[in-house]
């Protein structure tokens, strides 16, 4: 059994509300802490992919602006405001 079934196991054992909110508010804290990381793995420059929600397929850009959870990628499409973690960097 790994990890992720485990916890699986576990949060089907809570029964106590307040706990559950405890661990919504985990899941939120490692969402923010992997977006950040993800954020400063990049520099402005790197060519990037990520796929497009418009259209569902993969598109390839340039990183214009690094924010804090978020990137600008220039596009042949125009500007794309994208999650850190959804960009995969190009060697």
């Amino acid at each position: 059994m790994n990890n992720v079934q485990k916890a699986i196991l576990a949060i089907r054992s809570i029964e106590s509300t307040d706990d559950l909110n405890q661990l919504i508010d985990a899941f939120k804290l490692q969402r923010t802490y992997l977006a950040r990381q993800a954020a400063r793995a990049l520099t402005v420059g790197d060519n990037v992919n990520f796929t497009n929600s418009r259209t569902g397929r993969n598109t390839t850009g340039v990183v214009m602006k690094i924010a804090i959870k978020f990137v600008t990628v220039k596009t042949i499409d125009g500007l794309w405001r994208v999650p850190a973690s959804a960009l995969t960097q190009i060697a």
